[in-house]
Protein backbone atom coordinates (compact mmCIF):
# COMPACT_ATOMS: atom_id res chain seq x y z
CA UNK A 1 0.00 0.00 0.00
CA UNK A 2 1.46 3.31 -1.00
CA UNK A 3 0.60 6.65 0.48
CA UNK A 4 0.12 9.29 -2.11
CA UNK A 5 0.38 12.80 -0.83
CA UNK A 6 -1.60 15.26 -2.84
CA UNK A 7 0.28 18.45 -3.18
CA UNK A 8 -1.73 21.52 -3.88
CA UNK A 9 -0.72 23.40 -6.99
CA UNK A 10 1.36 26.46 -6.27
CA UNK A 11 -0.49 29.71 -6.64
CA UNK A 12 1.14 32.73 -8.22
CA UNK A 13 0.09 36.11 -6.89
CA UNK A 14 0.50 39.44 -8.57
CA UNK A 15 2.24 41.59 -5.98
CA UNK A 16 0.92 44.84 -7.41
CA UNK A 17 -2.66 43.52 -7.46
CA UNK A 18 -2.43 42.28 -3.86
CA UNK A 19 -0.92 45.61 -2.78
CA UNK A 20 -3.71 47.49 -4.57
CA UNK A 21 -6.38 45.31 -2.93
CA UNK A 22 -4.87 45.86 0.51
CA UNK A 23 -4.66 49.62 0.02
CA UNK A 24 -8.33 49.72 -0.95
CA UNK A 25 -9.22 47.63 2.11
CA UNK A 26 -7.14 49.97 4.29
CA UNK A 27 -9.01 53.00 2.96
CA UNK A 28 -12.37 51.29 3.54
CA UNK A 29 -11.34 50.19 7.02
CA UNK A 30 -10.38 53.76 7.93
CA UNK A 31 -13.73 54.97 6.63
CA UNK A 32 -15.58 52.31 8.60
CA UNK A 33 -13.69 53.30 11.76
CA UNK A 34 -14.59 56.98 11.30
CA UNK A 35 -18.24 56.34 10.46
CA UNK A 36 -18.72 53.84 13.27
CA UNK A 37 -17.01 56.25 15.70
CA UNK A 38 -19.41 58.99 14.65
CA UNK A 39 -22.33 56.59 15.01
CA UNK A 40 -21.22 55.58 18.50
CA UNK A 41 -20.90 59.25 19.43
CA UNK A 42 -24.36 60.12 18.17
CA UNK A 43 -25.87 57.10 19.93
CA UNK A 44 -24.19 58.19 23.17
CA UNK A 45 -22.34 54.94 23.77
CA UNK A 46 -19.83 55.07 26.60
CA UNK A 47 -17.09 52.85 28.01
CA UNK A 48 -17.50 49.13 27.27
CA UNK A 49 -20.49 49.59 24.96
CA UNK A 50 -18.43 51.84 22.71
CA UNK A 51 -15.56 49.35 22.57
CA UNK A 52 -17.96 46.50 21.80
CA UNK A 53 -19.49 48.61 19.04
CA UNK A 54 -16.02 48.97 17.49
CA UNK A 55 -15.52 45.19 17.60
CA UNK A 56 -18.95 44.74 16.03
CA UNK A 57 -18.15 47.23 13.27
CA UNK A 58 -14.76 45.65 12.49
CA UNK A 59 -16.09 42.10 12.33
CA UNK A 60 -19.11 43.21 10.29
CA UNK A 61 -16.81 44.87 7.77
CA UNK A 62 -14.65 41.74 7.68
CA UNK A 63 -17.63 39.50 6.95
CA UNK A 64 -18.93 41.88 4.28
CA UNK A 65 -15.50 41.96 2.67
CA UNK A 66 -15.26 38.17 2.62
CA UNK A 67 -18.77 37.90 1.18
CA UNK A 68 -17.93 40.44 -1.52
CA UNK A 69 -14.72 38.60 -2.40
CA UNK A 70 -16.57 35.30 -2.30
CA UNK A 71 -16.63 32.82 0.54
CA UNK A 72 -14.68 30.27 -1.49
CA UNK A 73 -12.75 32.55 -3.83
CA UNK A 74 -11.24 35.13 -1.44
CA UNK A 75 -7.81 33.50 -1.95
CA UNK A 76 -7.71 34.96 -5.44
CA UNK A 77 -7.62 38.47 -4.02
CA UNK A 78 -5.90 38.20 -0.62
CA UNK A 79 -3.19 36.04 0.89
CA UNK A 80 -4.54 35.59 4.42
CA UNK A 81 -8.00 35.90 5.93
CA UNK A 82 -6.53 36.64 9.36
CA UNK A 83 -4.53 39.59 8.06
CA UNK A 84 -7.72 41.11 6.65
CA UNK A 85 -9.15 41.19 10.15
CA UNK A 86 -6.11 42.21 12.20
CA UNK A 87 -3.92 44.47 10.02
CA UNK A 88 -3.84 47.98 11.40
CA UNK A 89 -6.57 47.37 13.96
CA UNK A 90 -4.96 49.59 16.63
CA UNK A 91 -4.50 52.50 14.25
CA UNK A 92 -8.13 52.24 13.23
CA UNK A 93 -9.13 51.97 16.87
CA UNK A 94 -7.50 55.35 17.47
CA UNK A 95 -9.42 56.81 14.51
CA UNK A 96 -12.59 55.34 15.99
CA UNK A 97 -11.87 56.86 19.42
CA UNK A 98 -11.11 60.26 17.88
CA UNK A 99 -14.42 60.38 15.98
CA UNK A 100 -16.34 58.81 18.85
CA UNK A 101 -15.22 61.29 21.49
CA UNK A 102 -15.49 64.31 19.17
CA UNK A 103 -19.05 63.57 18.07
CA UNK A 104 -20.09 62.48 21.57
CA UNK A 105 -18.83 65.78 22.92
CA UNK A 106 -20.54 67.80 20.18
CA UNK A 107 -23.90 66.07 20.57
CA UNK A 108 -24.19 65.19 24.23
CA UNK A 109 -21.94 67.62 26.09
CA UNK A 110 -22.35 70.95 24.28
Amino acid sequence: MTNKIKSEPSIAYSESAIRNNLSIVEYCRTSVAAVSGCTAGVLGLTSLYGALFFIFAVTSFWFMLLCKAGIDTWRKFFISRKSLLLNGIFGHFFTYILCWTFIYGMVHVY
